[in-house]
């Protein structure tokens, strides 16, 4: 293969892992399902957060005998110990559920007014192209991390926040 052939595949291999509505590796762990959690409503589109576990190793010195000394106060036997090791888990993982904007509807048109609103409030700088690339997931996270979801995947209450989804009317119906 020539070195052209080369870049060329590598750009269309990183196109592929890169296509919009489908986020790479994010920090957090979040991700745009088919599935739903249970009770959810049919037709609605959520995602996932998982937080993982920390654990932490700790290691301990168990005394299994105590120092002897005489009368005198001289040691006769050294004390003796065991090291001891173990997994201590800080915190849970955690599994957030989170309804988001069906892929049907993050259209290109909806995406450049998901970019204009990040931009207006000071999240997004890059252009306004439809695109959910890098930039408008981080933007993204940035907007939503305040409230508590630390994800590049847009939820559907950030989505009503931001004015790009109707909000149901209680009195409706």
């Amino acid at each position: 293969m020539t070195p052209r052939s080369i870049a060329l595949l590598s750009a269309a291999l990183i196109a592929a892992a890169c296509a919009p509505g489908q986020p790479p590796g994010e920090p957090g762990l979040a991700q745009s399902l088919r599935e739903a959690p249970p009770g959810a409503a049919p037709g609605t589109c959520w995602g996932k957060q998982v937080t993982p576990a920390v654990v932490e190793t700790v290691t301990e010195q168990v005394l299994l005998h105590p120092a002897s000394y005489t009368i005198e106060g001289q040691p006769l036997k050294a004390a003796v110990y065991r090291t001891e090791t173990r997994q201590a888990i800080l915190r849970e993982r955690e599994v957030t559920w989170f309804e988001t904007p069906c892929p049907r509807a993050r259209t290109p048109d909806f995406i450049a007014s998901l970019q204009r609103a990040l931009k207006v409030r000071g999240f997004y700088q890059g252009p306004v192209n439809g695109v959910m690339d890098a930039r408008t997931r981080a933007a993204v996270q940035a907007y939503q991390a305040p409230r508590g979801l630390a994800t590049g995947v847009l939820s559907l209450e950030s989505a009503r926040d931001l004015g790009l989804v109707a909000v149901e009317n209680p009195r409706a119906g």
